[in-house]
């Protein structure tokens, strides 16, 4: 079984257009939206028969507050200030806790002498194995200012990999998140290839030389596109001329097409539209992204 990851050192770069045409044209293969934070690839996916869970990202610490006794070691040893003392006008002795700031690390709870605190779990997002037009998807949503989406960009992976075992599809396609943090990482991390999409600018540059230098620390095989080339083509040249002196293949380059807009507003892929410079150049980079994957 392979695994194709998808990525970009930002956002922005045209990442999930190229994966929904890698969706089109693979036939069959499981696709998984690793973009926790920002989910958008089920906008052409368009997923059917979904099966949700609740995705249990920490711990947040809790105060019983008939058995508090109010002599405050819990709000001392708490570091994010997350533990309020009592209003000191209503008479209630029970220090509670404000949930937005706790880090669930059970400082509090260690040194409660009356054993009033617990810690409890707390959801952070959702994760849905669906059906989609083409394929097994699995996606999530991250809730809003929630945190650990690497755990959950994990539990997205590891579901995708059963689902393609259990099922005997050989590939896996990853629309990962942008930047290089904990949700690249956890994107990242043992796949078979990465493929890198850029745009030729100077930030674009930049963050892709971020992004490849992560992935070569994971020892994964690299490989470079160009999306929307021909914007800059003195640029392009750049990335070109940089990717050659780190051995890196460019194995595709995308002009700059307004096909793709009309094919998203549409919630389809660029290839599944008329003939367009865009649709070319995607079957082109798909042909060399599973030349890649084959070798």
């Amino acid at each position: 079984m392979k695994e194709l990851v998808v990525l970009s050192g930002k956002g922005g770069t045209g990442k999930t257009s190229v994966v929904a045409s890698f969706a089109a044209l693979a036939g069959g293969a499981v696709m998984a939206d690793c973009d926790v934070d920002a989910p958008d690839l089920d906008i052409i996916l368009r997923p059917t028969s979904s099966r949700g869970e609740d995705f249990v990202g920490g711990k947040i610490a809790s105060i019983d507050a008939d058995l508090c006794r109010g002599c405050g070691r819990c709000q001392e040893a708490c570091r994010f200030d997350a533990v309020l003392a009592p209003d000191a006008g209503g008479g209630a002795v029970a220090y509670t806790v404000n949930e937005t700031a706790c880090e669930g690390c059970g400082a509090c709870r260690i040194v409660c002498p009356a054993d009033a605190i617990a810690l409890e779990d707390t959801v952070s997002g959702e994760w849905f194995a669906s059906t989609s037009r083409f394929g097994p998807f699995v996606h999530a949503r991250l809730g809003v200012a929630k945190e650990n989406s690497g755990k959950l960009v994990t539990r997205v992976r590891a579901e995708a990999r059963r689902l393609a075992e259990r099922d005997g599809h050989d590939l896996i396609i990853v629309d990962g998140p942008p930047g290089i943090g904990c949700p690249v990482i956890a994107s990242l991390t043992g796949c078979g290839l990465a493929l890198m999409v850029t745009e030729p600018t100077l930030s674009g540059l930049h963050d892709l030389r971020r992004v490849v230098e992560l992935a070569l620390r994971l020892s994964v095989p690299v490989a470079v596109c160009v999306n929307k080339w021909d914007i800059n083509p003195e640029t392009t040249r750049e990335i070109r001329e940089w990717a050659d002196a780190n051995r890196l293949p460019v194995v595709g380059t995308i002009p700059y097409d307004d096909t793709i807009t009309r094919a998203q507003i549409a919630g389809l892929a660029v290839v599944e539209c008329e003939a367009s410079p865009a649709g070319v150049a995607m079957r082109a980079l798909w042909q060399g992204v599973e030349a890649m994957l084959r070798g």
